[in-house]
């Protein structure tokens, strides 16, 4: 590398410096039309018409958690909340590239967004099965709903982390011509491999989680089942924004390991489909079946009677009413 700098940053040996500075500032200001031979850190100029419209519905999706949040005052609404707005900042910064297709910070800011946004969606999922366990009692999973929230949202922080290092350090290369994004690219398919298999290990304890509930009603005199309508629609909800996520973290995963020039990155119809589009239905499954209000009363009884009810095991209501679940 040279000792010369322009524009903050070293300019290789070889590398002519008039054409460098123009590169460095060509990432630092909007130029909105395409070069020839030059392509943006996409590949592609990214869709305006794609950027404003998952913008307005991940913006829907805001609002309506917000309010959730405000009336129920439940984590799996904040959680849902907090990832939308993270998905909302990202697709503003591809709707500014979509002007402004070489500008570096909104690359950056869609890139570190997207990527880490779904970690908030799966963080909602936990504590939902959580609340579902304190419902129907201990004996209807292999852990106690509050180690479900310890474990598996620290794992989420785990790969926020691995992600956010891996991010910082390809970021950092990218600002180099010629710079090496591959240790910063593995690392952050680290991350989302680690949220992966979080989510598999997820995925069988809810398994087992509804195997328990069902053996323990199919052994119950009255022949009736352990969950009601209300806990259907609420275990419906998460199945569906569960595999939303895991398809999506299973692209990224493949997506990324291709590198920044791959297949997969550099075609943005993948990207709506496979990410933007998931986490839409991720989010907004939850505004249609809200926990907060599908098991408010269960949740009410809960908390009513202490939590001595998540180790005793029952809870009891009138099924058509939506109340009540594992019966004695």
């Amino acid at each position: 590398m040279s000792s010369n700098n322009t524009s903050g940053s070293d300019i290789p040996d070889g590398i002519n410096p008039d054409l460098w500075t123009a590169w460095m500032e060509l990432r630092k200001e909007c130029y909105p039309d395409l070069i020839e031979g030059v392509n943006p850190s996409y590949g592609y100029r990214p869709t305006l018409g794609a950027g404003i419209a998952f913008d307005v519905l991940f913006g829907i999706c805001v609002i309506g958690h917000l309010i959730q949040l405000i009336r129920f005052r439940q984590w799996t609404s904040g959680l849902m909340m907090v990832g939308a707005i993270t998905e909302a900042i990202g697709w503003a910064g591809r709707t500014w590239s979509a002007k402004c297709p070489y500008n570096n910070d909104a690359f950056l800011m869609q890139i570190t967004t997207l990527i880490i946004a779904p970690t908030f969606f799966a963080a909602a999922l936990y504590v939902l099965l959580g609340m579902l366990i304190r419902i129907l009692g201990r004996q209807t999973s292999v852990l106690s709903a509050k180690w479900y929230a310890i474990i598996f949202c620290s794992c989420d922080v785990i790969s926020l982390v691995i992600q956010a290092i891996g991010g910082g350090m390809a970021s950092s290369e990218s600002n180099k011509e010629g710079g090496d994004t591959k240790p910063g690219t593995h690392t952050m398919v680290a991350g989302i491999v680690f949220q992966l298999f979080t989510m598999t290990v997820f995925a069988v304890l809810v398994l087992d989680f509804l195997r328990r509930v069902y053996a323990l009603a199919k052994g119950r005199r009255d022949g009736r089942g352990g969950l009601t309508r209300n806990m259907k629609l609420t275990v419906l909800a998460l199945f569906v924004s569960f595999v939303m996520i895991y398809i999506r973290s299973v692209y990224r995963t493949v997506e990324l390991a291709q590198g920044w020039s791959g297949y997969l990155i550099t075609h943005e119809g993948y990207f709506i489909g496979l990410d933007a589009t998931l986490m839409v239905i991720s989010a907004g499954i939850f505004l249609v079946l809200d926990p907060a209000v599908l098991l408010r009363h269960e949740m009410i009884k809960v908390t009513t009677n202490g939590s001595g009810k998540e180790e005793q095991g029952t809870t009891t209501g009138n099924d058509s009413e939506g109340q009540g679940g594992v019966r004695e």
